[in-house]
């Protein structure tokens, strides 16, 4: 029964918080009376069995110990209309618990926020996770996430920042916040920012999820869809990308027979259909591009002037340095590791550790081993990840 009530908290939590919200108009106390309704439910469920409908049970028991909350608290009359409010009947349909969940995503991720708050609340808020476990995914003491957590709730508060999906002409760059946190989420999971283990899988499930969840709530949104493909297509690379001692293998040397098959269709229908609406975006782009890789039978046969392409699509559309550096590594595949490492040097990426790892390749590539080495240890000097350090400590020793 424990393990049914924690599951119904993963599939339930963030939507009963977003109902919550928009019902009694506190987020603080949607938390906390959702968070009492649980409770609840470890003591019921066991005696009354799970219910037919555990998120309606949830947000009727929420409502009332919001209601009780309030009428505890009450000084004031509004507190007594407030608490009327919340009494209102359930409203619990599928496409009202739809619309309160998309109005949570986006007060998340509102870009008065700093992306490290919208980050921790997504997860907190939306995702469930407790505070000590965000606090230990971003290596941070409990107490610093905590505070972390009631400034980015008092700023809402404070800022009076509205519940509501952004009107259509906000809609783009608003999206974007909202992609743009949940892909850091999955990028922390993929390669964990420090720390012994090279991923962190409970990010990665739960960026994945709420994926999942932007595509069920915003289904005519290509980028959503090619978010949610970009990130399986990597993820189902997750069991190759370390060995039986858990040390990181590139992905060139990845047992392909490992590659999870059932994302990477999932994954490659979402991309065709990303073509078919023929609106593209960074995500799609991307994700076509993990596309090839995922097609490719061996790493020799990857279709490299494909992805060259294709990153140059990209940059038409995300010119950053990142973009540069990654379409280098394909572009040292069709036109050599010299003309690759031309374009490495003129970015300004000198602080990112990935940039001294793609020049260590391709100068040891060059064989100009003195300055491979150099730029090897580089790039271990500038990652905190355990597994990355030895990674490149191995190559270090390789090159003699």
């Amino acid at each position: 029964m424990r393990a049914a009530v924690e599951q119904a908290f993963r599939a339930c939590y963030g939507k009963a918080v977003a109902v919550l919200t928009r019902v009694c108009g506190d987020l603080a106390l949607a938390e906390e009376s959702v968070e009492d309704a649980f409770a609840a439910a470890l003591e019921r469920w066991p005696q009354t069995g799970v219910p037919p409908s555990p998120i309606g049970w949830i947000i009727t028991t929420a409502r009332h110990r919001a209601i009780d909350r309030l009428r505890r608290e009450a000084t004031r009359d509004e507190r007594h209309a407030t608490a009327a409010l919340v009494a209102f009947p359930d409203d619990t349909e599928e496409a009202t618990v739809r619309d309160d969940s998309l109005r949570l995503i986006f007060t998340c991720c509102h870009p008065a926020l700093a992306p490290a708050a919208q980050v921790a609340l997504t997860l907190r808020l939306i995702g469930g996770l407790s505070t000590a476990a965000i606090a230990r995914a971003f290596a941070v003491p409990e107490t610093t996430m905590a505070q972390r957590l009631a400034r980015a709730k008092g700023k809402i508060r404070d800022a009076g920042i509205p519940y509501r999906v952004p009107e259509p002409p906000e809609l783009p760059a608003r999206l974007g916040a909202a992609l743009a946190v949940v892909y850091l989420i999955f990028n922390e999971g993929h390669t964990a920012t420090r720390g012994d283990a090279l991923v962190r899988d409970e990010l990665c499930a739960e960026a994945l999820r709420l994926g999942e969840h932007l595509v069920e709530l915003l289904p005519d949104e290509p980028e959503v869809h090619g978010l949610l493909a970009l990130m399986l297509l990597i993820d189902a690379r997750r069991a190759a990308r370390t060995d039986t001692a858990g040390e990181l293998v590139p992905l060139p040397a990845q047992a392909r027979d490992r590659w999870d098959r059932d994302a990477i269709a999932r994954g490659l229908g979402l991309v065709h259909g990303c073509l078919r609406a023929d609106r593209p975006g960074r995500y799609q782009v991307q994700a076509a591009i993990q596309a090839v890789h995922a097609v490719a039978p061996s790493a020799a046969a990857t279709d490299w002037p494909r992805i060259v392409a294709l990153y140059d699509l990209l940059r038409t559309l995300d010119a950053s340095p990142i973009v540069a550096l990654h379409r280098a590594v394909a572009v040292a595949e069709v036109d050599g590791p010299a003309a690759a490492l031309a374009e490495v040097d003129a970015l300004p990426l000198e602080r990112h550790h990935l940039w001294h790892a793609v020049r260590g390749d391709l100068l040891a590539r060059l064989g100009r081993t003195a300055e491979a080495r150099a730029a090897l240890a580089a790039a271990a000097a500038r990652t905190d990840n355990a597994a990355e350090q030895r990674h490149l400590a191995r190559r270090l020793a390789a090159l003699g």
